[in-house]
């Protein structure tokens, strides 16, 4: 009983985390409510986001203000054409000790060794560096000399693409895509927000961001945010969401059997989950609500289904299929209403 009172208290103190985590980020970015929330939620259900907007967005400045106010380690890399996977993950030196003039291989660690690393456009790279960074991203590790040295922790990827120019890139596979927690869309700000954004950068004002939560906190939180408990009605949701994805489930809607060439895997049930708990803890609550798997699906699903020639042909998207999926799939509104635990 303690313990669950403790967890309530500490599901209130992340809540108030979030907002203060808010109000230092206004300091620095105008608008971009929902791109802030659902970095948040990718972070405390310890995923990695990747996000998708054109250049001059404030994405950087964004990712590195998070970082400020969460006292995090924060390194950029730029992909090039060029890139090694070397140059992410670190590579081994030929030292000579100055004393005993012995030589031995060192190993120097690359930028992927922080708390928050930005993969700016990731999409620049060949294949083969592509996989060197998200190879470190799934076993938070990397192998050299036949040595593993562990990443820090805690450890986030929020990598970036630019969805105009496409020469001279590598699209992820689908496959690595599904490493990504999140898949999240950077929109123009709105014409108050432009003036706004005017208006502070070209001022002589630098804000000063405070720190709001250290990296222990963190994966305090993120700790808590696993024991949020889940009910059985938002398990059969779930699992109704996804497996309506697949056209080839008897289940799935006639729609989808039409205009879908793949569903969303395993992986996307438990991002719902996850991303789900790490919603409804940041809002202070201890329960998970159907409103929590329905405001987390597009984010977790849109890089995971693949629309066939039929549904571009119509103009359809997958977030369009999202949220026709989203409007079709009953939900128990009743049982949304209840508490679990």
């Amino acid at each position: 009983m303690t313990d669950k009172i403790d967890d309530i208290q500490a599901v209130e103190n992340l809540g108030e985390a979030r907002d203060a985590i808010i109000t230092e980020l206004r300091k620095t970015i105008v608008g971009m409510d929902d791109v802030i929330d659902e970095m948040m939620i990718s972070i405390f259900a310890e995923g990695h986001c990747l996000l998708v907007g054109v250049p001059g967005l404030a994405k950087t400045l964004l990712v590195s203000s998070l970082a400020e106010t969460m006292s995090l380690a924060f390194k950029r890399i730029q992909f090039t054409p060029d890139l090694m996977p070397s140059d992410i993950t670190g590579t081994e030196l030929l030292q000579e000790d100055p004393e005993t003039h012995a030589r031995q291989f060192k190993f120097m660690e690359g930028p992927v060794f922080t708390n928050l690393l930005l993969a700016d456009e990731i999409n620049r790279t060949p294949p083969k560096t592509q996989a060197a960074l998200l190879e470190a991203m799934q076993e938070k590790r990397v192998s050299s000399g036949g040595v593993d040295y562990k990443l820090d922790k805690p450890f986030f990827v929020l990598a970036t693409q630019n969805p105009i120019e496409q020469e001279g890139t590598y699209p992820l596979p689908e496959a690595q895509l599904d490493r990504f927690l999140f898949n999240v869309i950077v929109k123009y700000p709105n014409r108050s927000e432009e003036i706004d954004i005017m208006r502070s950068v070209t001022s002589d004002e630098k804000p000063e961001i405070k720190e709001v939560l250290d990296g222990a906190t963190i994966m305090e939180f993120q700790h808590l945010v696993r024991r949020i408990p889940v009910a059985d009605h938002i398990f059969e949701y779930a699992a109704s969401l996804i497996r309506a994805t697949r056209p080839d489930e008897e289940e799935a809607p006639e729609f989808v059997k039409k205009f879908m060439a793949w569903g969303a895997g395993p992986r996307a049930s438990l991002n719902l989950i996850l991303a789900g708990k790490a919603r409804a803890a940041l809002r202070g609550r201890c329960h998970v609500a159907i409103e929590d798997i329905q405001a987390v699906a597009l984010p977790v699903l849109r890089h995971r289904i693949i629309p066939n020639f039929a549904a571009r042909s119509e103009g359809m998207t997958s977030d369009s299929l999202v949220e026709m999926l989203l409007k079709e799939i009953p939900a128990n509104e009743s049982a949304s209403q209840s508490k679990a635990g």
